[in-house]
């Protein structure tokens, strides 16, 4: 169905996407990995042919990218592109005139997929008055009403509460069993390990994964321990037989160094946790993930640096300034160059040949205090907003 060969895609001096091979077939679910930036979404537009790569092979079904084509394919995108004013019904219609489905064939479609998903009654309604979730749906509707041969979705579950996530899976499996061609590209790792026959992770551009899950997760071996327990389980990082350990509120998934020493990792938990489940698994696609991109060591290095305590409120903050000492003095300053200017204007304009110019004088001063009072404060402020950060990131 659709081959990508050595895909190369670069913006100035970034390579978005660095030799990107992948094959999906006829009746498979592909799926699309990879962290924030990797490149997923710029090799999704260069396969649609809505930004040209520099180099590489994109073919359908043997054959070279036409505008013919566009019709065989559906293609949700991550961000939402609806036009909000416009009626649920009246969008699908127009989107599925522009797939080359009249208005007549259309409606019976627009009708079963609005059941389908839950959005029977809501047609009459404006795209603007519905929840997230459910503009999600009418923009699944709109990629799949046509019944493309190949499907693509990226962040597809994004907005969906539990229930139509399972919705949504349901219909993607009827959908491969009716012989779509079908690649979602999600950061959902659990959806991807119960749907997808085969994959490819991308990072930084560059592919650092790929094949059938089955033998991805055989690759990475049955060193992996699943705990369920209730109690503190953070103790469990510091064991030197465990390679990596995620380790949740009343769940770890562990990677051991060797998984004969799992007994005695059993024997070393008695009287520290209350074990509901002690399991020996293939390792999670999570797991695999988290150690092809992300190593242990970022993770580590990431829990080193703990989120800093909130700034003081500008309330303390401004009443610890007024409390400080250097501001008192520089205030007091202002009082006393204000009362003296004041009374010898005052006396002075009441003399035969006032003098004019040591008034300008004491004003100036005045002033100059004023300014110093002002630098005084913002060093202060400035010095207490530091105080309270660098505390909270300690």
């Amino acid at each position: 169905m659709l081959k990508v060969t050595n895909l190369r895609k670069e913006y100035d001096s970034v390579v978005a996407v660095d030799g990107v091979s992948l094959e999906v077939k006829h009746g498979e679910l592909f799926g699309l990995l990879g962290p924030n930036g990797a490149g997923k979404t710029t090799t999704i537009r260069t396969v649609l042919n809505i930004i040209q790569p520099d180099s590489g092979e994109i073919t359908f079904n043997g054959k070279p990218f036409t505008k013919d084509m566009w019709n065989i394919i559906g293609y949700l995108p991550e961000e939402r592109g609806l036009y909000r004013k416009s009626k649920i019904i009246n969008t699908i219609l127009y989107f599925a005139a522009l797939k080359g489905i009249s208005a007549k064939q259309a409606k019976p479609l627009v009708f079963y997929w609005l059941e389908r998903f839950g959005l029977k009654n809501e047609g009459h309604r404006k795209i603007e008055e519905l929840s997230k979730g459910n503009q999600q749906k009418v923009q699944l509707i709109l990629s799949i009403l046509h019944r493309p041969e190949l499907l693509i979705l990226d962040e597809p579950f994004t907005g969906l509460d539990p229930v139509n996530q399972i919705l949504l899976k349901d219909i993607l499996l009827e959908l491969r069993q009716q012989n779509t061609a079908i690649i979602f590209s999600t950061h959902q790792m659990e959806q991807v390990e119960k749907m997808c026959d085969n994959i490819c992770l991308i990072n930084k551009g560059k592919p650092v994964l790929s094949g059938e899950l089955y033998e991805i997760k055989k690759r990475y071996g049955t060193n992996s321990i699943h705990l369920e327990y209730e109690g503190d389980g953070e103790f469990l990082k510091n064991f030197d037989f465990v390679r990596r350990a995620d380790v949740y509120q009343n769940y770890a998934e562990l990677e051991l160094t060797d998984i004969s020493r799992s007994s005695e990792l059993l024997a070393s938990l008695n009287g520290k946790l209350s074990l509901r489940k002690f399991e020996i698994v293939e390792p999670s696609l999570n797991s695999i993930f988290i150690n092809v991109v992300g190593g242990p060591e970022k993770i580590e290095q990431a829990s080193e640096k703990p989120i800093p305590l909130s700034p003081i409120s500008q309330q303390a903050t401004d009443d610890l300034v007024r409390k400080d000492g250097r501001v008192r003095k520089a205030l007091f300053s202002i009082v006393g160059m204000g009362i003296l200017t004041f009374a010898f204007t005052l006396f002075n304009i009441q003399q035969p040949h006032p003098q004019f110019m040591f008034i300008g004088v004491l004003v100036a001063a005045t002033v100059l205090s004023a300014f110093r009072f002002i630098q005084m404060k913002k060093k202060v402020k400035q010095e207490f907003m530091a105080k309270s950060l660098g505390e909270g990131l300690r």
